[in-house]
């Protein structure tokens, strides 16, 4: 990866990078998060049963935020009990629909 201007890091997530615009003191959270995208990404397309990069990243989307609502908190309660978690994983899945929302207008 090339050197990324201030407060942006650059992320390959199926062969393709990508820039996003992260703090420095989030930028190895968010490495570690699209590595595990990257991994969901690609043991769906594995699979064979999705095609194009849209639905496969819809999907590993899907996946990611059902282990998240399924997960459950230190206290054994469900975590989309915890408003806390519940509203980072909204915000989550707004970053995700900006994203993807980007991504279709840079393919046009």
């Amino acid at each position: 990866m090339s050197q990324d201007p201030p407060n942006t890091a650059s992320v390959q997530i199926l062969d393709k990078e990508y820039r996003v615009a992260c703090a420095d003191d989030e930028r190895n959270a968010l490495l570690s998060a699209a590595n595990y995208l990257d991994t969901k990404m690609r043991e769906i397309r594995r699979s064979g049963k999705t095609i194009g990069l849209e639905r496969i990243a819809v999907m590993a989307a899907l996946n990611i935020t059902y282990e998240l609502l399924n997960d459950t908190t230190g206290d054994g309660t469900k975590a989309d009990s915890d408003p806390e978690r519940k509203e980072r994983i909204e915000q989550m899945i707004k970053k995700l629909e900006v994203a993807l929302q980007n991504t279709r207008q840079l393919e046009l």
